[in-house]
């Protein structure tokens, strides 16, 4: 799952101070009002005396950092809250918003992804959708918009070499996060070692340039950096060598920063790696995209959680959905996952916020929405409405059965990791999260569920939109 995943915003906005650069404004007006050097401020605040010097790297912060360095500040009665930003607004940087997340919950992320079984469960759904396609050559052509750590994409590519052994692939993986990028790449070389025809391609590129791999505005085209990287070797430990070298380029150049309009993610230079088997290049050439000359023809596109679920319905549809619909080639299916609620997950959520829905838009109501933005085209399109017994399905919090007894010596973990998942899927904000935690019902909560029904469950939902077979 890659929600909350970052959501691209298809406005160009200028290079915006980021939040670490916020965070250094604070600190080294703190530092002058107290007459502290800022080696010591560091030390003293975080117990990290290279704190100024990370930040002025490029540095990420937790909240926890920030809530630190703020109380930090008071406590040695520096500047206030109110003073504080009427320094930064001095210094011309912009503060985050109260919601803005100074990191994109890769812990929460992690813990997700290898405490549950969505990702596989998504991945074997995909194959049985493949299946009913009509790839036609020079490829059988893919993308995977918001590949997260690529779990699901490994898996689904060896579901395709499974089906078409000898079918040369072009795969597209769309991702802003250099971290996810790199765990996408390390899972790469043995599927270049097992099917050696395949091209594939890692974008930081929003969801509608991701299409034609074309950012969308000539300022962001011209500084596009494309970079064509042909593989050596036949195992998948040469493979596996050569990619590891890739890790420097991919820290300079796969930046993201904060949208001035949403405070999501965006990319700070528009980046495509294109990898091959450099022995399979013949081959492949007719299938190896070209910058400013890539094909927007999927036979299958896969958006697993491509937004947050709380953004309204004209974006999900507008920004997303409906660009990316466009780029399918007939008998071409797009599937959607997103959560669907109703399940265990949401009973610990309820326990803490009662109030709390986070997913208003369901499958039907999104499709209607595709429908409208589609137009007169959209009876080119098949909108695939599946009743709840198909569409909807469940994943598990992996436990042992002698986990879920608190008594037991991991039951705290599980707790934890129980948590984790039911905040992440519904999508809490970092402050609040911090507010419940302070108290101890959450742990409490969560026990009573896990213990109502033997461990934690999830709900998804899935739906599908295919292109219509052009009529000879």
């Amino acid at each position: 799952m890659t929600q909350p995943s970052p959501i691209d915003s298809d406005r160009e906005d200028p290079a915006p101070t980021s939040d670490a650069e916020t965070l250094l404004a604070q600190i080294e007006q703190a530092c002058r009002h107290l007459k502290m050097a800022q080696t010591t401020f560091g030390r003293l605040a975080v117990n990290d005396g290279k704190l100024v010097s990370r930040l002025q790297q490029g540095a990420r912060v937790t909240v926890a950092t920030v809530d630190r360095v703020h109380r930090f500040i008071e406590a040695q009665g520096g500047l206030q809250a109110s003073a504080l930003r009427s320094a930064i607004r001095g210094l011309n940087v912009t503060p985050a918003a109260p919601d803005f997340r100074f990191y994109d919950n890769r812990q929460k992320y992690l813990m997700f992804v290898n405490t549950t079984s969505e990702k596989q469960l998504i991945a074997d759904r995909a194959l049985r959708e493949m299946a009913t396609t009509q790839p036609q050559p020079p490829a059988i052509r893919v993308l995977d918009g918001g590949a997260g750590d690529g779990t699901t994409l490994a898996r689904i590519m060896r579901g395709m070499h499974k089906r078409h052994p000898w079918a040369p692939f072009y795969v597209v993986a769309k991702e802003i996060s250099m971290e996810n990028s790199r765990l996408i790449l390390e899972k790469m070389a043995d599927r270049l070692q097992e099917h050696p025809a395949t091209v594939l391609v890692l974008t930081n590129l929003k969801y509608p340039e991701a299409l034609r791999l074309k950012p969308r505005t000539p300022a962001s085209a011209s500084r596009m950096i494309w970079n064509e990287v042909a593989l050596d070797g036949a195992s998948a430990g040469d493979f596996e060598e050569q990619i590891a070298t890739l890790d420097p380029w991919l820290g300079q150049h796969w930046q993201a920063r904060a949208s001035t309009e949403s405070g999501n993610p965006i990319y700070s230079t528009p980046v495509v790696l294109v990898l091959y088997r450099r022995d399979h290049r013949f081959a492949l050439e007719p299938v190896l995209p070209r910058r400013g000359l890539a094909r927007a023809d999927f036979d299958f596109i896969l958006l697993s959680q491509p937004y947050r679920a709380r953004a309204s319905l004209s974006f999900k549809s507008g920004r997303i959905i409906t660009p990316l619909v466009r780029g399918l080639r007939p008998n071409g299916r797009l599937m959607v996952v997103q959560s669907f609620g109703q399940d265990s997950g949401m009973e610990v959520i309820h326990e803490i916020w009662p109030d709390e829905e986070p997913f208003l838009d369901g499958r039907r109501k999104i499709l209607e929405q595709v429908k409208d933005d589609l137009g007169v085209v959209a009876r080119d399109y098949e909108f695939h409405d599946l009743p709840d017994n198909e569409a909807v399905f469940r994943y598990d919090v992996r436990t042992m059965p002698n986990e879920i007894d608190p008594a037991a010596p991991t039951g705290g973990s599980t707790i934890f990791a129980a948590w984790n998942a039911a905040t992440y899927v519904a999508q809490i904000e970092d402050g609040r999260l911090a507010e419940a935690m302070a108290r101890e019902g959450y742990r409490q909560a969560t026990r009573e569920v896990l213990l109502r029904h033997g461990g934690l469950w999830f709900n998804d939902e899935q739906f599908v939109i295919s292109r219509r077979p052009t009529l000879d």
